[in-house]
């Protein structure tokens, strides 16, 4: 761990460890500790990629299975010491064709977000109390759709546990650590990873309700390594046990250190993204 991980790491724990209960037992705080330790490895092992472009399709699928499909382009860049910046250029179907959406992510205070209409030909900036909202239709949410960040969560390490994936159908060793929102208006109570115990990612997470109740599970499936430490999934599956509704993700062509800078991320750029 270098040394900003390292001092990241105990001032988290610090802050974490005081927010106890006097009386908190022995078990309780090493629980936290090491859920804390499996999110900053995890972040570790992602940092220093700068940037990188792909191609995504979501398709949306309603309770009665009906699907529609959109294309979209991504371009991801690295903030060292904030969150990362993103940008989403929708290029399918017709309706939606030219939407545009913006993201600076950040570690505490409110992530920034803008959607560009171009129907309306306006920038509409998204309102950080309406984070829990649906992004474009999709089970994704609007806060999904920003980088997670280590300083948005408090962390406790529940159990170890093998689960069956597509791409591990005999099973795959995993630690199962809870998160909790750190930051305001989240449309979650907690939140359920399992991250591979080999690779530091995440293979499923659950999602709980401002009631505590299970809303989503997300899968990710088909990860790839890139520039030999990146790991990315081809798939991301949300579903949504309320409803009845799914979307699928399915990512290709990445390509990384692309060049990318700052000025592929201002305000302006939604309105020239093409």
């Amino acid at each position: 761990m270098n040394l900003l991980k390292n001092l990241l790491f105990t001032a988290l724990l610090s802050s974490t460890l005081i927010s106890l209960p006097a009386l908190a037992d022995e078990a309780e705080t090493k629980a936290i500790e090491r859920g804390l330790a499996i999110a900053v490895e995890s972040d570790k092992r992602d940092t220093g990629f700068g940037d990188f472009t792909a191609s995504m399709v979501m398709e949306l699928r309603n309770k009665q299975g009906d699907t529609s499909k959109r294309t979209i382009r991504l371009k991801t860049l690295e903030v060292i010491g904030d969150g990362d910046k993103s940008l989403s250029i929708f290029d399918t179907p017709h309706d939606v064709k030219g939407t545009a959406f913006l993201t600076y992510s950040h570690a505490i205070k409110p992530d920034e977000q803008w959607l560009y209409l171009p129907a309306l030909k306006r920038v509409k900036r998204i309102n950080s109390k309406n984070k829990s909202g649906p992004f474009m239709g999709s089970e994704f949410a609007y806060e999904d759709m920003a980088s997670q960040e280590i300083e948005k969560y408090t962390y406790k390490y529940i159990r170890d546990e093998t689960i069956k994936t597509d791409e591990f159908p005999d099973g795959v060793d995993c630690f199962v650590v809870e998160r909790y929102p750190a930051y305001e208006y989240s449309g979650y109570t907690r939140q359920l990873a399992w991250v591979n115990k080999d690779r530091y990612v995440a293979e499923k997470v659950e999602f709980y309700d401002r009631k505590n109740d299970l809303l989503k599970t997300l899968t990710n499936n088909g990860y790839q390594q890139y520039l030999g430490q990146y790991w990315r999934p081809d798939k991301m599956f949300m579903e949504n046990h309320q409803t009845g509704k799914s979307t699928i993700l399915s990512w290709e062509n990445y390509q990384f250190k692309t060049g990318l800078t700052d000025r592929d991320f201002s305000r302006n750029s939604l309105k020239r993204a093409r």
